[in-house]
C-alpha cells in the first residue's frame, strides 16, 4: 500500500527523506502553497526578464563560471540548458545506488519547493514523476568537488530527467537508457524541454552529497544503538565489573553522550548476575591458574570494557551534532543565484555561495572519525573474546571440534582488524584539502563528495565489526553455558542472545564456511533485527 508524503520546501525531516529513499512504494506530492509560490515567481520571470534588455543574471541569463559576464540571448536560452548539463556530465566510476539517486530527487525537489530556485514547476512534477515511477538516474560517484554544489553528478541526474538518449537510469532492476524508461512508465513526453534556469537549478546546489550524508548518518545512528548491545553482549561474555557503569561516576563529567551510554548499558544488563563476583570467582578450563585457591576481586577492567561510556558518549555526541546539519541542510536553498520576492512587489536575484559544501564536508568527516573509533574499540573487544589470557579463560579462538585440525575464528577477527586500518585510511579529513577549478573561478572547494563517500563506506564496514562482535560474544556464551550454568544473562541481553542464536546457531562441531555468518553478522544491523528483538523484550533502552 501506497504512502503519500507531501513537501513544501520548509518541512521535510531526515526520517522521511530515507523513508522515500528505501522504500519505493512511496508518492511524493508537491504542496498546493508551494506550487503556487512557483507559479507566482515563475509568472513574473516570464513578464519581466524573458527578453534581451533585462538585468545580467547569473546562469539564468549569463554563461556561467568564468563565463558569467557573457550575456545568453532569449533565443539561445533553451539552447543554454541543453548545452549546460552536456558541459557538465564529466562524471566517472561506478554510480551511485538506487537509494541516494532517489534522495537526491526528493532532496532537490524539496529544494525547489521552498521558491528560492526559480525554475519551472513542470521541473518538481518531473522530479516528483521520477521518484514515484522508480526512475533513478545513474549519477557517477566521482567527479564532484562539493564547489559550486556536485555539478558532474547532477548534471546526469538532469540528464535524465530531460530525457537524454546519453542519460542511463535504472527503472524495474534493470540498467536502460532514460527515454526508454519514461516511455514505459507512462510519465509524459519522453523529451522535457528544459527552459530558463531550469538546467542550472537542476544542477547547482550540494543534494548528492546530502543525500549521501543522510543516509549514512541515519546509519550510523542504528549502528551505535546495535555496538550497544553488542557492547553488552561481550560484557557478559568476559563476565565485567560493573562498577564502571555506576551513574555517579558518570554524572561527575556530564557529558550526555557517556551519560546515556552507560544508562543504556545498564538497562541492557540489569537483572544479569554473569557480572557479578561470584561468577567471576569460576575459573573457566583455560583461564591462567590463578596463584592462590581464594578468589580474588578483579576490581577493574580494560579500557575497551571499562571506558566504553568515555568512548562512545562522543558518538552519541557527535551524531547529534551532525543530524543538526543535516536537518537544516535538508530544508535549506543551495542554489545560485537565488530569487526573492521584494517589498512593494516583485521579485530580485541575488548571487551567492550557498551551494558551497563545507557544512557536510566537515560534518562527515567527523562522522567517519567517530564511527572509525567506534569499530575500533568493538575490534579490541573481538580479539579478546579470541584469547583466552585476555578474556579470563574463554576457549581458545573460540574454536571447537578437533583442537588443531579445527582453527576458530582468529582469521574472522583478522578480517575485523583490516577494515578497522581501510576506516583509519578513510578518516584522512577530505574537508581541509581543497583545490582551485574551473579556471580558479572556485578557488577554494569543500570536497563534500569524497568525504561523504568515505564516511558511508566507514561505517558500511563498521557494521560488518558490530555484527562480528555480537556473533563472537554469542560464541562464547554458548561454550560457557554449562561451566557458568545458574548464572543468568540481563533482559536486554538475553533478548539479544536468543536473537543471534535464532538466526545463527552455535559453531560447535568444528569450523564451517564463516563467510555466511559474517554476511549474517552484518545483517543483524542492517535489518535492525536484533535491536528489533531488544526493544520488543525491554522497551526502548536509548
Amino acid at each position: 500500500m501506497s504512502t503519500t508524503l507531501t513537501i513544501d520546501g520548509f518541512t521535510l525531516t531526515a526520517e522521511q527523506v530515507a523513508a522515500v529513499a528505501r522504500d519505493s512504494t512511496f508518492t511524493v506530492t508537491l504542496a498546493e502553497s508551494a506550487r503556487t509560490a512557483l507559479k507566482q515567481s515563475r509568472d513574473y520571470i516570464e513578464a519581466n526578464w524573458m527578453h534581451d534588455d533585462a538585468p545580467m543574471m547569473y546562469s539564468f541569463n549569463t554563461g556561467v563560471g568564468l563565463l558569467k559576464d557573457t550575456r545568453v540571448k532569449v533565443e539561445h536560452i533553451g539552447l543554454f540548458q541543453t548545452q549546460l548539463i552536456k558541459a557538465h556530465a564529466a562524471g566517472m566510476g561506478e554510480p551511485f545506488d538506487e537509494q541516494v539517486s532517489r534522495a537526491t530527487m526528493l532532496l532537490r525537489a524539496n529544494a525547489f519547493a521552498s521558491n528560492y530556485s526559480a525554475p519551472r514547476v513542470e521541473v518538481v512534477d518531473r522530479l516528483l514523476a521520477f521518484i514515484n515511477a522508480g526512475i533513478h538516474p545513474l549519477m557517477p560517484q566521482k567527479g564532484s568537488v562539493g564547489a559550486s554544489g556536485d555539478l558532474a553528478p547532477l548534471a546526469y541526474l538532469a540528464a535524465a530527467i530531460a530525457g537524454f538518449d546519453e542519460a542511463e537510469v535504472m527503472y524495474k532492476g534493470a540498467r536502460m537508457r532514460a527515454p526508454d524508461a519514461i516511455l514505459q512508465a507512462g510519465i509524459g513526453e519522453v523529451k522535457f524541454e528544459l527552459q530558463a534556469k531550469d538546467a542550472s537549478a537542476l544542477i547547482n546546489g550540494c543534494t548528492v552529497s546530502l543525500a549521501v550524508a543522510l543516509l549514512a548518518a541515519r546509519d550510523a545512528r542504528n549502528l551505535l544503538t546495535d555496538a550497544c548491545v553488542s557492547l553488552g553482549l561481550s560484557l557478559e561474555a568476559m563476565r565485567v565489573e560493573m562498577s564502571a557503569f555506576d551513574e555517579r561516576i558518570h554524572l561527575a563529567r556530564p557529558h550526555p553522550g557517556q551519560i546515556k551510554a552507560a544508562s543504556v548499558i545498564r538497562a541492557l544488563l540489569a537483572g544479569s548476575t554473569r557480572t557479578t563476583h561470584a561468577a567471576r570467582a569460576v575459573q573457566l578450563p583455560e583461564e591462567i591458574r590463578r596463584a592462590d585457591i581464594a578468589y580474588t576481586p578483579r576490581i577493574q577492567d580494560v579500557y575497551s570494557l571499562r571506558c566504553a561510556p568515555q568512548v562512545y558518549g562522543p558518538v552519541f555526541d557527535a551524531l547529534d551534532y551532525i543530524d543538526g546539519i543535516i536537518a537544516r541542510e535538508i530544508n535549506s536553498a543551495t542554489d545560485n543565484p537565488l530569487i526573492f520576492s521584494r517589498e512593494g512587489g516583485g521579485f530580485e536575484i541575488i548571487s551567492g555561495g550557498n551551494f558551497h559544501g563545507q557544512y557536510l564536508a566537515q560534518a562527515a568527516d567527523l562522522l567517519a572519525m567517530a564511527i572509525a573509533d567506534l569499530g575500533s574499540i568493538c575490534e579490541r573487544r573481538i580479539a579478546r573474546l579470541i584469547d583466552p589470557g585476555m578474556s579470563w579463560g574463554l576457549p581458545r579462538n573460540l574454536m571447537s571440534g578437533i583442537r588443531g585440525v579445527n582453527t576458530g575464528y582468529p582469521v574472522v577477527q583478522c578480517s575485523m582488524s583490516a577494515l578497522v586500518m581501510e576506516n583509519r585510511t578513510l578518516c584522512m579529513p577530505g574537508s581541509v584539502d581543497s583545490i582551485p577549478a574551473k579556471g580558479n573561478s572556485e578557488d577554494h572547494i569543500s570536497n563534500s563528495t569524497w568525504c561523504v563517500r568515505k564516511a558511508a563506506t566507514v561505517v558500511a564496514n563498521t557494521q560488518y565489526i558490530v555484527g562480528v562482535e555480537m556473533l563472537l560474544a554469542a560464541q562464547a556464551l554458548t561454550m560457557t553455558e554449562e561451566a557458568l550454568e545458574g548464572f543468568v544473562l540481563g533482559k536486554g541481553t538475553q533478548a539479544a542472545y536468543d536473537e543471534v542464536r535464532r538466526q545463527i546457531p552455535a559453531c560447535l562441531d568444528g569450523d564451517r564456511w564463516f563467510h555466511d555468518d559474517i554476511a549474517i553478522a552484518r545483517s543483524f544491523v542492517t535489518s535492525g533485527s536484533v535491536r528489533d528483538a531488544v526493544v520488543q523484550k525491554i522497551g526502548a533502552f536509548l
